[in-house]
């Protein structure tokens, strides 16, 4: 990724991009809680169809009710009627003329106690066809004539009829008061004989019992009705209840979906930086500090080509997941940038958020990831970090200071932790000063790759160490010195993209790195006094067996800064975690390097330093020197 990042002003517009974009949850509103009131319209809209049902079935029951019952009153006194007919009447009683005055006595009698005997049966009376009445309970209607109505007409015709009324004035309706019934049900009942309807049997029945019943089964029915009603209103009630509590949870979930990374379930960028808007915000009421560290993933660019995006997605869960779990409880940490971090610590533990970063890059030492045949890869990131209030007040402040410390550390080839405002003193003085042309090749070896850097200081360790051991003279120490720390220095005009590639390089790629051989040669050609650390930088990949290169020297024909530098730079290159694999063991390289004698590396040197690296009470191992030591400022005294 850092061949191609943005320069720090571009870097920085990136960052601060979003300030305010405080992420809305799905309904757009910015306190993000959904209203219950339609999920309580359609409560209230399902209650009223249920009484509205309710109510109209009860409507519906009690017409079928009384309907039933009226029918059951006529159907009761068809049957009386017809024993009346069977048992007290015969065909020539059916016209006016035709019984005697005793006969007319004996069936009005005979109505007449059926009236009596049966209860609710008020009057009957027997019409002609033409509506005069035969015979009737009351002897003093005998005779009456009335016309014929619609009624009595249907009847003549055979049909049976019924009318629900209530008592009207009247001199037949004063008599059906006098009963005290105040409704009554008129029954037309045609006497059939010989497919002729000779007569019409008119009866009154009272019609409150009837309506008693009637009354009884429609507030039984609205009572079962009704309680049906409460029974669902309430399950209703509950669904509904359940419903909202359901769709409050999934709100508050697609809510909180908005302020997350999808990939690492840390809160996203706007999320973050308005949690550190806030946290401002109460910092400067109640007082405190608050810490930002802006993490970046190095060489994430290059990961993501070399083994597509879903390594580049592990490597983002697994330091997402170390972070997470060093910083405080209290601390917030989100996805800031496709490979970057933001980690916030309120006052409360804003001292431990320099240390957590510090345990963060530790358990990332034991962390490698794989994948397919690659070689077991590391993980390292560089962090920027400022507090408030002393590097900045507002957080586009305080980001752009975090972001200008990430960048250094970033430049210094990554793996490092910057401060803002506590820049190596060293660092900016050599950046402002051309004290010589070898501290600026040191510096620029620095710059391009950090690694590049630790690994020639190493090597110029190594080399020392190993110029002891032979007992070499001063001289040779000096131009020891000043050819391990440059070279490789023609690293400079490596791409990027090949020199950190964290997979194994093609042959086209390897051959522009060997490259840097020749172009190291080139770099220091002109300088004074530089001839025996020139055969170092050039020959430093020579093999003993004559197969390296640049020139193809073999044996003794390699100068013995060269063979010196070989085995140091062969031994660091082990010892140390590249973009592309872990660092072997002490042991392991050792084993190695008395592998590559009398194939790679000169024998007598490789045994001397072996031994010596076992023996000596003091051995330069690998680690034991602060790469981020002040870059050594005598280099061109030593030469001079």
């Amino acid at each position: 990724m850092d061949a191609l990042r943005p320069s720090s002003s571009h870097r920085l517009a990136l960052h601060l991009r979003g300030l305010d974009a405080r992420p809305l949850n799905p309904t757009g509103i910015a306190d993000g809680r959904r209203s219950p009131r339609l999920l309580l319209l359609v409560f209230a809209a399902s209650l009223f169809l249920v009484v509205l049902t309710a109510g109209a079935l009860a409507v519906v029951t009690g017409d079928n009710v009384t309907a039933a019952t009226l029918d059951s009153a006529v159907n009761a006194d068809r049957s009386l009627v017809q024993d009346v007919v069977q048992t007290d009447l015969s065909p020539s009683d059916l016209t006016f003329a035709g019984p005697s005055p005793a006969r007319v006595t004996q069936v009005q009698q005979a109505l007449a106690a059926l009236v009596g005997d049966n209860s609710g049966l008020l009057r009957i009376k027997v019409h002609a066809p033409d509506g005069t009445i035969l015979f009737s309970d009351d002897p003093s209607l005998r005779g009456q004539h009335f016309p014929v109505d619609d009624a009595l007409a249907d009847a003549l015709e055979g049909n049976t009829g019924k009318e629900l009324t209530s008592t009207e004035p009247g001199e037949e309706a004063q008599d059906l008061r006098s009963t005290g019934a105040s409704q009554v049900l008129e029954e037309y009942l045609p006497i059939v004989v010989d497919g002729q309807v000779p007569a019409v049997f008119e009866v009154y029945r009272d019609a409150a019992p009837l309506m008693a019943m009637v009354t009884r089964a429609q507030v039984a029915v609205l009572a079962i009705m009704l309680t049906s009603a409460l029974a669902l209103a309430a399950l209703l009630w509950l669904i509904f209840r359940a419903a909202q509590i359901l769709l409050d949870r999934q709100t508050q979930a697609l809510v909180e979906a908005t302020h997350r990374d999808a990939l690492t379930d840390l809160l996203n960028h706007g999320a973050i930086v308005a949690r550190l808007t806030d946290l401002l915000g109460e910092a400067r009421s109640g007082g405190g500090a608050v810490g930002l560290a802006l993490v970046d993933i190095d060489n994430f660019r290059l990961l993501n080509e070399a083994h597509g995006h879903p390594a580049g997605d592990v490597a983002l869960t697994e330091v997402a997941a170390i972070l997470r779990q060093e910083l405080s409880e209290a601390s917030e940490v989100g996805r800031y940038g496709p490979d970057e971090f933001l980690a916030v610590a309120p006052p409360a533990c804003v001292h431990d958020l320099a240390p957590a970063v510090e345990r963060m890059r530790a358990r990332l030492v034991d962390l490698s990831l794989q994948f397919g045949a690659s070689e077991r890869l590391p993980v390292t990131v560089s962090v920027g970090i400022c507090e408030f209030p002393d590097d900045g007040e507002a957080a586009t402040e305080l980001l752009s200071q975090a972001t200008v410390a990430l960048v250094e550390a970033k430049a210094g080839g990554g793996d490092a932790v910057r401060h803002a405002e506590r820049r190596d003193p060293e660092f900016r003085t050599s950046q402002r000063s051309s004290f010589d042309i070898l501290q600026g090749l040191v510096i620029a070896v620095d710059t391009k790759d950090r690694y590049t850097k630790r690994h020639s200081e190493d090597v110029a360790r190594y080399a020392l160490f190993l110029a002891e051991c032979l007992d070499l003279d001063d001289e040779t120490r000096r131009t020891l010195r000043i050819a391990g720390l440059l070279h490789d220095v023609g690293k400079i005009g490596i791409p990027d993209s090949i020199l950190r590639k964290p997979a194994a390089l093609t042959d086209e790629e390897y051959g522009i790195v060997k490259q840097h051989v020749t172009l190291g040669d080139a770099i220091v050609r002109d300088l004074p006094n530089l001839g025996a650390v020139r055969s170092g930088i050039r020959g430093h990949h020579e093999r003993w067996d004559g197969r390296g290169y640049v020139d193809g020297l073999a044996g003794e024909g390699i100068p013995l800064v060269a063979r010196i530098l070989a085995v140091g730079d062969a031994f660091s290159a082990m010892t140390t975690t590249r973009p592309y694999r872990k660092a072997l063991s002490i042991e392991e390289a050792l084993r190695r390097l008395q592998d590559a004698a009398d194939s790679q590396l000169d024998p007598r040197l490789v045994t001397a330093f072996v031994q010596g690296i076992e023996t000596a009470p003091h051995p330069p191992l690998p680690g034991l020197v602060d790469p981020s030591r002040p870059l050594p400022r005598l280099l061109s005294r030593e030469v001079a």
